[in-house]
């Protein structure tokens, strides 16, 4: 069984996989292409990533890459938790700016689907917090792009204290979504 509930935004979901348990441990279908194709999610990955956040506090986003390499991301904890974040970027769309967010954590189980034309980051909830994401399609440095976490536009509340976060030099320098190259 595999549960998917659509979120607020057109097309970003979350899904909870079962897990079966006995005496050993557990196991789990984390993901299965022809499961997701019966929900109506039909999406091709490419390329597994994988991040290690040492403390609680780490910001990672908001990320995203223009077409042609445009990335539906499917997210998971495998240990500790996030808050994670999707924030929509096509101009065209009546939620352009509208941001969503959503705990995922290896205690809960559950994963999030951001899909192409959204913008997506997180902040680490608790420290040794390990992501593993899957990619619909390669890294194309190129083509990749940064939005502020901060932006006031848009106004994430990242349910944490945000002058104590830790951030990247790349992340810290993103433009404002009004100077961001984003989808049409």
């Amino acid at each position: 069984m595999l549960e998917v509930r659509q979120l607020a935004l057109e097309g970003v979901y979350e899904i909870t996989p079962d897990r079966f348990g006995d005496h050993r441990g557990f196991f789990s279908e984390t993901y299965n292409a022809s499961r997701l194709a019966e929900h109506g999610l039909d999406l091709t990955f490419v390329q597994d990533n994988q991040s290690l956040s040492r403390a609680a506090g780490v910001l990672r986003g908001l990320h995203y890459q223009l077409p042609p390499f445009a990335q539906d991301k499917l997210v998971r904890v495998i240990r500790g938790a996030i808050l994670d974040v999707a924030v929509d970027i096509r101009r065209s769309s009546p939620t352009f700016g509208k941001w969503l967010a959503l705990e995922v954590s290896a205690e809960r189980w559950n994963q999030i689907l951001v899909p192409k034309g959204y913008a997506h980051g997180f902040v680490t909830l608790l420290p040794d917090t390990e992501v593993v994401y899957k990619v619909s399609d390669r890294y194309a440095p190129d083509h990749e792009r940064s939005i502020r976490y901060d932006d006031p536009v848009i106004g994430i509340d990242w349910r944490v204290d945000t002058q104590t976060l830790v951030l990247s030099e790349k992340d810290a320098r993103a433009p404002l979504l009004a100077d961001a190259a984003v989808f049409d």
